[in-house]
Order: C-alpha cells, then structure tokens, then sequence
C-alpha cells in the first residue's frame, strides 16, 4: 500500500453480521468446507473494503437514496451492501441474492 492512500475503517452492522453466519450455518449443513469458504470470501472482500470501497459498483434499486449503497458480489450469490460515510464504511446488509429481499436494508 502506498503512503498517500487512505485507509477507511470497516464497521459491519451487527444484522449483517448475524446474516453472515446465517449463511455460514445453513450452508455448514450441506459442507462445513464450502461454508468455511464462504466465510473467507465475505470476510476478505470486507477487510478489501478498507482500502478502496469505491471501486464496486452503486447498489441502485428504486427505492433506495440514489448513490447512498455500494455493493460486493460473491460467488454470483452473496451481496454485501454498504455505505460510504466519511473514512468510514458501514456495511449494512449481507444477502444470499437467490432468496432475500434486498428491501431490508430500508430499516437502517
């Protein structure tokens, strides 16, 4: 990393959180090694955030404030949605894309 690059801190919602290792859990069921994985991508991408969170792209839906969400897509399958505030990154929501409703970041 260079010296002029700026570094954000991460926080991650403590419902994103528990939606990760919900994830994690549901998946152990069928493959403790493919959810250990999973658990590694999301993480890293996280950590990855901390460096440049700009570099994805904006996380548009209509009922959403246009730009406010930016948003990691895993395996074709996992968003981690979050928003840019500063030097610091919240993310707020962590969806399984096959089945929640990526309304539910409304509530934040």
């Amino acid at each position: 990393m260079e010296r002029n690059e700026k570094v954000y801190q991460v926080i991650i919602a403590s419902d994103a959180n528990e939606r990760m290792y919900d994830h994690f859990e549901f998946l152990a069921r069928v493959s403790v090694n493919a959810a250990n994985m999973l658990l590694d991508g999301l993480l890293k991408d996280i950590r990855n955030l901390r460096t440049d969170p700009f570099r994805y792209p904006v996380y548009n839906r209509p009922y959403l404030p246009v730009g406010k969400y930016h948003y990691i897509l895993l395996n074709k399958r996992y968003r981690i949605v979050y928003q840019i505030i500063g030097n610091q990154v919240f993310v707020d929501d962590i969806q399984d894309c096959r089945q929640d409703d990526d309304k539910s970041i409304l509530n934040k």
